[in-house]
């Protein structure tokens, strides 16, 4: 069972990229691809069976959400377990792209 402390990792790459973390050598993950230098769309959650439960999926997209409000980008959630993640916390909806 995972500590909780693994460091969420990021990738990035020209139009997309994705956030990752490793625990106890299973790798979850959130895809994003950029649609400008201010916006990026979430297309993707994946936590394994074996991490369900751990809060995993959540960390994923708060490290989004830090990372967005620290380089001034916008988040579409089009992942639904973004969308409901970000839908449940008041405070990440500063990132929020809006319509």
């Amino acid at each position: 069972m995972g500590t909780g402390n693994e460091p969420i990792q990021r990738e990035v790459g020209e139009t997309k990229g994705r956030y990752f973390v490793v625990v106890d050598g299973v790798e979850a993950e959130m895809t994003y691809s950029r649609v400008s230098d201010s916006m990026i769309i979430i297309d993707h959650t994946e936590v394994p069976d074996a991490l369900r439960g751990q809060k995993v999926g959540v960390r994923l997209v708060q490290q989004a959400v830090e990372d967005a409000r620290r380089e001034g980008v916008s988040i579409i959630p089009l992942c639904p377990f973004a969308n409901a993640q970000i839908k449940r916390h008041a405070e990440w909806q500063d990132v929020v792209a809006k319509d």
